[in-house]
């Protein structure tokens, strides 16, 4: 009896120690931690969210980023392709009407064609012996030229745009702020070249500039002995190009980020789309 006495009291000291013991290691782990033992976090699985996007039927996984896609699901095909058509037929329309004017191209500065490159030190020259008159004669009848001639372009932009497909119009209206205008540039660049290179050179005869330009070559090559040619025909073709696309694109990236420049229901309903995209 007297043994079994003892065993029960060394039982319940070793279970004693033993809780003393399991109450500090659980006081130094919250003291070093901050982890209560006693009551102990439990860790939530990490799911991914489903959600269906109004624009298509599958659905799309999301993590927690925000998305925002164009919502193609009320536009209609036909409406994105009209869309788009109307939006490049206005700033074709618009840009070949503004550089058309006189001074269309040589009031422009985002478009005014200057001297080629390898005759800017022509300009310099005649302008340091006081013929800076002359360079600035030259400089407008190039851009007469540039005016004369852009009207060319209408035809050539009309069969592009007609052309386009539904798929090159959903491409473009998801694409950035000249999508529209990279697509016509690469449909019509080289018709656009062939087309206007006569009616440049036919412009550049009929506005003079050929003939000044052959003077104030000619004067500048006596005065500093050396012989510098160009082909003016080429350079004021491929400016004048240039200068349309850069209108046309103009016109894109304000209907596209200035909802007061969509003047028609068709572009209000198209272009309201992508806003938030």
């Amino acid at each position: 009896m007297k043994k079994s006495i003892l065993l029960a009291a060394g039982l319940l000291f070793s279970i004693s120690t033993q809780a003393q013991l399991l109450d500090i290691l659980k006081s130094t782990v919250k003291n070093k931690t901050g982890v209560d033992l006693d009551n102990p976090v439990k860790t939530k699985g990490t799911t991914t969210a489903t959600t269906t996007n109004p624009s298509t039927s599958s659905g799309i996984s999301t993590t927690g980023s925000n998305t925002s896609p164009v919502n193609l699901g009320s536009l209609t095909s036909t409406q994105i392709s009209s869309g788009l058509k109307e939006a490049l037929n206005l700033g074709v329309t618009d840009g070949v009407k503004k550089l058309a004017l006189t001074d269309g191209f040589l009031k422009n500065e985002a478009v005014k064609i200057l001297m080629p490159e390898k005759l800017r030190k022509i300009d310099t020259t005649l302008r340091s012996i006081g013929m800076g008159s002359l360079a600035d004669e030259g400089v407008k009848l190039l851009n007469r030229a540039a005016e004369d001639a852009v009207t060319e372009a209408a035809p050539i932009f009309t069969n592009a745009i007609t052309s386009m497909t539904i798929t090159d119009a959903k491409n473009i209206l998801l694409g950035t702020d000249n999508a529209a205008t990279n697509y016509l540039q690469t449909k019509t660049q080289s018709q656009l070249f062939t087309a206007f290179q006569p009616k440049v050179k036919a412009s550049l005869g009929k506005v003079g500039a050929d003939t000044v330009w052959k003077n104030l070559i000619s004067k500048y090559n006596t005065f500093t002995g050396q012989s510098v040619t160009t082909d003016l025909n080429e350079y004021v073709t491929t400016e004048t190009i240039n200068g349309v696309f850069k209108m046309v694109a103009q016109k894109e990236s304000g209907i596209r980020n200035t909802p007061a420049m969509r003047t028609t229901s068709i572009l209000q309903k198209v272009f309201g789309a992508q806003d938030n995209k």
